[in-house]
Order: C-alpha cells, then sequence, then structure tokens
C-alpha cells in the first residue's frame, strides 16, 4: 500500500513526527519533492534531529530511504546530515534517484543574490537555492545524477552552462564569477560520494508495488505553499501536493490509497505572504515560546514563526488540495494554557463573509470571522487515550474536524513519537 504524509497548511505542520511513527511499519520511505530548505523535527531514542533530506523512516532498520527524483538534491546538505546521524549510531539504508537534479553552490548564492537586490520586496526565501534551482530544471538546463558519471559530457555542459550564469553574477550582481573547472572538479567528488547510493529508484518503488510492500510518500512543507495553489507569490518551487507525489517518485497516481493531511492545532508560518489569523506582539510571542518542542522557530533558519489562531478555511483548503483522506492534528498540548480558544471559521471582505480560501491579494485586506470555544486550561502531555482528554480538548478537536470536513483519526499531545492519540 502506498501512504502520502503532506502538510494541510503553511509548513511545518509535524510531519516529520507522523512520518517517522508511520514508517514502524513501511518498508520504503520517500521524499519527493522541495530540498534541504525546510526541516522535519524529529524525537527519538536516538535523540533530537531536524532532517532536511534524508527522509524521515531513516530511524528504522530495514527500511529502504528514498530520495526521489523530484527533489532538490544538494549533496554538501545530504553529507553533512547523514554525518549528524551517523554519528549518533543510526544505521540505515539510502537509494538515490539517478533522474534526481543537482542543487549547486551557485544556487544558493544567485538565491541570496536576489533576496539583497528585492531589499523590502523579497519573498522571505531561506536563501537553499530552491528557486534557481527549479528554474535551471524546468529551463532543461540542470544535471542530473546520471550525468555525473559522464565526465567528458558534463565538463562541456558545465562550460556552457557558467557561461550564463556568470553574466547575472557580473552585471545583475555584481559578484565574483564562477570558474567551471573548480565546479566540475567538486561534482566529481559528489559523484564518488553519492555512487554507492545511486539507482533507478522509480523501478525500485514500481517493484515494492507488485510485491505488495508498504510505502510511505514524505511531503515538504503544505499546500500553501504549493507553487499553483499556494498564496503565490510567497511559495515554494516545486508541487507540495500530494498529487505531484507520483510524478516526485515516478509511481502510476492510482496506487496513493490514503493520504494523511497534517495540521497543527493552531496556526505558524515562516516567511512572507498573507496570514489571516496571525497573532501580534505579547500574545504571539507567549504561543511561539510555548509551541513546538523548542518554541516556534524555524528547522531550518532558526527564524521565529509567525503564529495565530487556527485556520478552518485555509485548512479545509489545504485538505481539499491534498486529496485528505485522514487528517493528523499535531500539538494540541501547546493550548493548554488558553481559557479562551478562537477558531477562524470565515474571512470577512468587504462587507461580505467567505468561507473559501483566496487570492494572494483578497488574502491581504481580509479579517478573520472567529467562533470562540472554551478551552480546558490543563495539562494534557502523558494522557495515552483520546477518552481520557478533558471534555473540553475534545469539543474542540470535534468542531474543527467538522469545519475541515475530513475525518481527524490522530491526535498528538506532545512532540516525543510516541505521544499521539488515536480516534
Amino acid at each position: 500500500m502506498v501512504k502520502a504524509i503532506v502538510g494541510a497548511n503553511w509548513g511545518d505542520e509535524g510531519k516529520g513526527k507522523i512520518t517517522d511513527m508511520c514508517a514502524e511499519n513501511a518498508d520504503i520511505v520517500v521524499r519527493f519533492q522541495g530540498g534541504a530548505n525546510a526541516g522535519h523535527t524529529i524525537i527519538n531514542e536516538y535523540g533530537r534531529f531536524a532532517l532536511h533530506l534524508l527522509p524521515s523512516g531513516i530511524f528504522h532498520k530495514n527500511i529502504i530511504n528514498v530520495i526521489g527524483n523530484g527533489v532538490a538534491f544538494d549533496v554538501n546538505a545530504l553529507k553533512s546530515e547523514m554525518a549528524e546521524v551517523n554519528a549518533a549510531g543510526v544505521e540505515f539504508k539510502l537509494a538515490i534517484s539517478d533522474r534526481a537534479q543537482l542543487l549547486l553552490q551557485h544556487h544558493i548564492l544567485l538565491d541570496t543574490y536576489e533576496e539583497e537586490r528585492l531589499a523590502d520586496k523579497k519573498f522571505g526565501s531561506t536563501k537553499s537555492g530552491i528557486a534557481p534551482f527549479y528554474s535551471d530544471k524546468y529551463a532543461k538546463v540542470g544535471i542530473q545524477v546520471w550525468q555525473l558519471y559522464d565526465e567528458e559530457s558534463l565538463k562541456e555542459k558545465l562550460k556552457g552552462y557558467y557561461e550564463k550564469v556568470n553574466i547575472s553574477m557580473k552585471y545583475l550582481y555584481n559578484k565574483p564569477e564562477i570558474n567551471y573547472l573548480e565546479v566540475f572538479e567538486t561534482l566529481k567528488e559528489y559523484a564518488a560520494f553519492i555512487k554507492p547510493f545511486v539507482t533507478d529508484t522509480s523501478k525500485l518503488l514500481r517493484d515494492a508495488i507488485k510485491d505488495g510492500k508498504n510505502i510511505l510518500l514524505e511531503g515538504q512543507l503544505g499546500t500553501l505553499k504549493d507553487t499553483d495553489h499556494g498564496i503565490y507569490p510567497y511559495v515554494t518551487s516545486s508541487s507540495t501536493l500530494a498529487g505531484y507525489a507520483a510524478v516526485g517518485a515516478g509511481i502510476p497516481p492510482y496506487e496513493i490509497k490514503d493520504i494523511i493531511a497534517v495540521t497543527k492545532a493552531y496556526s505558524s508560518a515562516v516567511g512572507e505572504g498573507p496570514f489571516v489569523s496571525e497573532l501580534f506582539g505579547d500574545e504571539a510571542e507567549e504561543l511561539r515560546k510555548r509551541g513546538g518542542d523548542k518554541g516556534e522557530y524555524g528547522a531550518k533558519t532558526g527564524r521565529p514563526r509567525r503564529v495565530g489562531y487556527f485556520d478552518a478555511v485555509a485548512t479545509r483548503y489545504g485538505c481539499a488540495l491534498q486529496g485528505a483522506t485522514e487528517v493528523c492534528m499535531t500539538c494540541l498540548d501547546v493550548l493548554s494554557y488558553l481559557e479562551t480558544l478562537y477558531v477562524c471559521t470565515g474571512y470577512e471582505l468587504d462587507g461580505k463573509v467567505y468561507k473559501d480560501f483566496l487570492t494572494t491579494a483578497d488574502l491581504y485586506k481580509a479579517k478573520p470571522v472567529y467562533t470562540e470555544l472554551k478551552g480546558w486550561h490543563t495539562d494534557i502531555r502523558g494522557i495515552d487515550s483520546y477518552d481520557k482528554l478533558p471534555a473540553e480538548a475534545k469539543a474542540y478537536i470535534e468542531f474543527v474536524e467538522k469545519e475541515i470536513g475530513v475525518h481527524i483519526s490522530m491526535v498528538s499531545n506532545g512532540p516525543k513519537r510516541e505521544e499521539i492519540l488515536y480516534r
């Protein structure tokens, strides 16, 4: 069976924990899009980790962890991440698609220089090179993994590639040009490092499906950061939807039987763009400090996340676009300090209340319409059964479930793998 775990909101919903947890019953875990621009935080018996490229199944022995063809593959990031988990005593199986495209150092430089050039009009990029990478991929000038092993052809390609790159470096950004021969030497090192892991992962996955194996497809970021359907242009540069998982992994779309959309019990986001239910000042800082396992700060950047009340309009939209068959709500325990809770159930714009998600310009002008609920105001950490939750906590979950229109099958009441309640 093939199952996808994806984000219903702006990312940072807790997909890493859920993938790590579900991987106990999986044979293969696949990263199918995005790059090292966002982290999946996992806490288990090995320690606390923020994974950026490695799939979240690496902590389970005998699972094959796949970096799919849809990933922005940063070899440097992979090397440092592997060193960290190996130092913790983690042994894992890794397979890298021979059709994955390489994210190179100049992508990171171009990303950084462009944010500097845009100044106060910047997109809030993590400066991980993602937009320049995907620009090159779809302009058909990028480098796929298999090309690393044809050195003469690679060298010739790099020569023409960097003639174009250096025009931007010199004339647009006034930065030093890049020597393509130095890049060539670096790529030879990359080729040697990853060679033991490189394979046709699409065939690996198709064969596994024929053999009845359990496969998890792990998404990065969330619906509202999708290139087409998110808060454009404040989005990522790849599709964050479960529908893209078939493309980014190289499997038939009809094989995806279950789609778990993950959402927090409140809202959080990193980066620029509209955020209708956002909180500010002391109220935001209190929620930020209590959020997650170490507060609401980006796993990749360390930036303070923007936080707000649960947005049922955005989450209903996110679940619909993902095609969610079930929902996992994380971080319910974070809200335990509040006596009164608010859920955004509509957007008010020009005197009219909308129940559907709006386009970016209208989102900036919209005001949240809140429904008030009573808080449980008691610590729920350590509760091991949904039935044991306070009545107010169950009422909150059931209200949200009705608003988003998808069954909430799991509720997380702590950051650790085992802190999960099933419904």
